[in-house]
């Protein structure tokens, strides 16, 4: 590796010399707003009388690739620095046709003959100095041709950027700017194949992750390595599949590094870390072989198709699955990516039916929204659907997918309809996300009913039936005491909300008025209403506690139609259940099949390895709260290694007491779990 400092100018203007951008690259993202701050930088350094001040613009780093064209033409394969490179080529650009507008045609030559250009090069490919290969590449080529940006069809930086250099350019800053390019110093770091490692150069450039995505840093591991022509198969084949899948397609938001994160979750069983998924990729796919580009890349290819959909729903072509699917995004439930990803694959691939993959997806809502309605806590989900894919019995497949989640316990536990209907009665749904209250609504309305509403429209809306602020004629319908429980206890409830078409016409009024309402002729009371939340109001004649009551009734039987809890019945079978650490039997005569702690799964027998484990983590994380509390006798912590009968070292200073029973272990991690509050993160399951 060779670094030196260089006239920025002198690098671009090198003979028979192409800048290629690789198509490990990311894209060219840099908008206006850093175009702007370059361009003063330039123009401040070239306003400058002497001509020692300069101004630095960071590094470039290539390789040298040996590889020429039948014209001899240097390749230099830019592996940091793309974003600058091809910023100042479009400034260049710019100039260039400044130039030939306003009659500086020796000027203009310059520029392209020089910088933009390779004048004495016959074949078209090595023609430009400048050689892109992404997405980019086609806008750039389009307006070195000479063309118009406004003939572009397309949006594309490179042409918003080339716009913005090309209309702050005037006859005032003209030679501002040329003098100022030539005052731009930048460090050349120049490569040897065979000698210098690309990617651990690239890795330490790149090393804060501020600069590029996880996905970017991803993709470089992958291609860079490779001859270019074998780079471009592979960008082709797979790469660019798996990007333009992977990508909302409403905003163009990329989402390659959450689909390699899921991949990651379903193979190796544990999550990795939202900044460290190319660190786990990487220890993961250590030989980029040829299996790994056959075979891994394809899954992921795979994979991205279903992610697509997932992100998309539009996209699936079944408008029943597609139902499913729009009510899983609605409801973020993200976290199910890693088990939905092969359940998709397999109703693709014809393993299970349509039915079975409806009846699936449906279960996974049922479980989420259950768990929404009791209160329990997010976080658990992301352990659970790590590892359901692994409990799919293939000859009985739904069945035991339900039976795997109403096993869990404690955190991770499928609320059964006691629970639901405790919950559900005094939970405040109106005061929640609106996501969540447009999905309630949404699925209670449609449930078995062929004519759907558009209930994202800002014409319905939630209605108190009892309203927030009510009218003085409520206190004469209804008696003091019911009046106290609607304005403390069941205003924003689901017995007392329904829908309305025309919440501002009804207002505070009394029931009857509400009920009734038919002012001009315009059908605006529930009398009128066609939608079923509205069905059963048309027959009552008042609005109280009791009425409020029947009405839950109602409204709970309803929900558990929709929100099924799973019919199978569970033989009691201590060993085949998954339990927080404080849930779990006594565990004695047992051993282990595995634990989950800290969203990784691991397969040991032993309580031991799990006990070390743990203690060696947390301590290392704080040990300030095993040394100045009383775990540290519990533990038997010490320094002296002679002291415990059987020592296990949890650094290089400090050991602990191993020597005791299983129930011991237990009751020293449920210590040391509740002082760090960790209580739902072990989850053990007895071996059979």
């Amino acid at each position: 590796m060779k670094a030196t400092e260089t006239v920025f100018k002198n690098f671009l203007t090198q003979n028979k010399t192409q800048f290629v951008i690789p198509v490990y690259q990311r894209n060219y993202d840099w908008t206006t707003a850093e175009c702007k701050q370059l361009l003063e930088d330039i123009i401040e350094v070239g306003n400058k009388t002497s001509n020692d001040d300069t101004h630095f613009i960071g590094s470039i780093v290539f390789i040298h690739d040996g590889v020429y064209t039948s014209s001899d033409v240097k390749q230099l394969v830019i592996i940091d620095g793309q974003q600058r490179l091809t910023t100042m080529t479009l400034l260049y650009l710019a100039l260039y046709r400044f130039a030939l507008a306003n009659d500086m045609d020796e000027k203009a030559a310059e520029i392209n003959e020089t910088i933009l250009i390779n004048r004495f090069v016959k074949e078209d490919s090595s023609k430009l100095k400048l050689k892109q290969t992404d997405v980019n590449a086609k806008a750039f080529r389009f307006l070195m041709s000479d063309n118009s940006p406004s003939d572009y069809n397309e949006y594309s930086r490179i042409i918003d950027n080339y716009n913005f250099f090309y209309n702050t350019l005037n006859k005032d800053n003209f030679s501002i700017v040329t003098e100022g390019l030539n005052r731009l110093l930048f460090v050349e770091i120049s490569l040897e194949r065979g000698k210098d490692d690309p990617q651990r150069i690239f890795e330490s450039l790149n090393s804060t992750g501020l600069e590029l995505s996880q996905a970017d840093l991803i993709r470089n591991y992958i291609l860079m390595g490779l001859e270019p022509r074998e780079q471009v198969r592979v960008f082709e084949n797979y790469w660019e599949i798996i990007e333009n899948n992977a990508k909302i397609e409403n905003s163009q938001e990329s989402k390659v590094s959450e689909l390699i994160r899921d991949y990651l979750t379903l193979i190796n069983k544990k999550i990795p870390n939202k900044s460290k998924v190319y660190e786990e990729f990487k220890a993961r796919f250590k030989k980029r072989d040829v299996d790994f580009y056959q075979n891994t890349l394809q899954t992921i290819k795979q994979y991205s198709i279903i992610y697509n959909k997932l992100l998309n729903p539009s996209n699936e072509t079944d408008i029943e699955i597609q139902r499913e699917l729009r009510s899983i995004k609605q409801l973020e439930i993200n976290v199910s990516y890693p088990f939905l990803l092969p359940v998709y694959d397999d109703y693709i691939t014809n393993d299970i039916d349509k039915s079975t993959f409806i009846e699936v997806l449906r279960l996974i809502q049922s479980y989420t929204w259950r768990r929404f309605i009791v209160g329990l806590p997010t976080n658990a989900l992301n352990k659970i659907f790590m590892t359901l894919y692994t409990d799919v019995d293939r000859s009985n497949y739904l069945k035991s997918i339900e039976k795997a989640l109403i096993k869990k316990r404690s955190s991770q536990r499928f609320p059964n309809n006691i629970e639901i209907e405790a919950a559900l009665k005094d939970k405040d749904l109106y005061n929640t996300q609106a996501k969540n209250r447009l999905y309630y609504f949404e699925q209670m309305e449609h449930f078995r009913n062929p004519e759907r509403v558009d209930l994202s429209s800002a014409d319905i809306t939630i209605e108190h039936i009892f309203p927030q602020n009510p009218d003085a004629k409520w206190k004469t319908d209804i008696n003091e005491a019911e009046y106290k429980l609607f304005s403390e206890k069941y205003l924003n409830t689901i017995a007392n909300l329904t829908l309305s078409g025309n919440n501002g016409a009804l207002g505070n009024k009394s029931f009857s008025e509400k009920r009734d309402m038919n002012k001009e002729e315009g059908r605006q009371g529930y009398a009128y209403s066609n939608l079923w939340m509205n069905e059963a109001l048309k027959s009552k004649e008042v609005w109280n506690i009791e009425e409020l009551e029947e009405r839950f009734k109602l409204l709970y039987n309803r929900y558990t139609s929709i929100w099924k809890y799973p019919s199978i019945t569970i033989t009691e079978d201590n060993d085949a259940e998954e339990y927080t650490l404080f849930d779990a039997p006594e565990p004695k005569h047992k051993k282990l099949e595995y634990y989950t702690y800290k969203d990784e799964l691991v397969v040991t027998k032993e309580f031991s390895k799990m006990y070390n484990h743990i203690i060696t983590d947390l301590f290392n994380e704080s040990p300030s709260k095993f040394l100045l509390t009383d775990l540290k006798e519990a533990l038997g912590l010490t320094t002296d290694k002679d002291k415990p009968r059987s020592a296990y070292a949890i650094n290089d200073t400090y050991f602990i007491e191993v020597n005791t029973d299983s129930n011991s272990k237990f009751n020293k991690l449920k210590k040391v779990l509740s002082a760090f509050e960790l209580e739902d993160e072990l989850i053990i399951k007895y071996e059979e």
